[in-house]
């Protein structure tokens, strides 16, 4: 499990009120957000939920919630254009931005774009529930489990391709690497 805090200056990051606890989750997996829902509710939060770009930039139009969790990428587009006007609506809420890649220019550009914290998937709920309410001097605590080298390798490459259209010649050309190298590594399993 990849995990990342973001440490940062910005006086937007204030605290928001402890009687607001209105969230957000916009995530085009239903089964996960579905049980994500489930569980904030029960850590208090009044949640709702949106499966598209679309769906999180109309509920944050008709009230910017307090938090919100916004998958990276949908099948509509990007989740940080979902943070980024969360921010401009509501400059104090807490944004955590999920990903299934663990990536530092992606943790950096949500950061930019107004995420508080940065999650690879598959996080779970006490996860993303103390990312939400960590305070804004805190430090996350070291992964139990981080990835490895190699897994971090892999899923870059997996990202490429799929950008590619899972087209392996222009993978190999975007990575700088030899095609039959590229097959072989794109023939074995993901690494631990």
């Amino acid at each position: 499990m990849a995990h990342m805090q973001i440490a940062t200056q910005d006086a937007s990051f204030a605290r928001v009120p402890m009687t607001d606890n209105t969230l957000l989750i916009v995530d085009d997996d239903k089964p996960f957000s579905t049980r994500l829902a489930r569980a904030m509710e029960v850590r208090g939060f009044e949640v709702q939920v949106a499966e598209s770009v679309a769906e999180g930039l109309a509920a944050i139009e008709a009230g910017a919630p307090a938090f919100a969790v916004i998958d990276m990428r949908l099948g509509d587009g990007n989740g940080l254009d979902v943070i980024a006007r969360l921010k401009e609506r509501r400059p104090e809420a807490r944004g955590v931005i999920l990903t299934g890649y663990g990536n530092i220019a992606t943790a950096v550009t949500a950061v930019k774009m107004g995420a508080f914290d940065y999650l690879a998937k598959p996080a779970d709920a006490d996860e993303i529930h103390a990312a939400l309410k960590a305070e804004g001097g805190d430090r996350a605590l070291p992964p139990e489990n981080p990835m490895s080298a190699d897994r971090v390798r892999w899923e870059h490459i997996q990202r490429v391709y799929e950008l590619c259209g899972r087209n392996v010649s222009e993978t190999a050309r975007r990575l700088a690497m030899h095609r039959r190298t590229l097959q072989r590594i794109l023939a074995k399993r993901a690494p631990r």
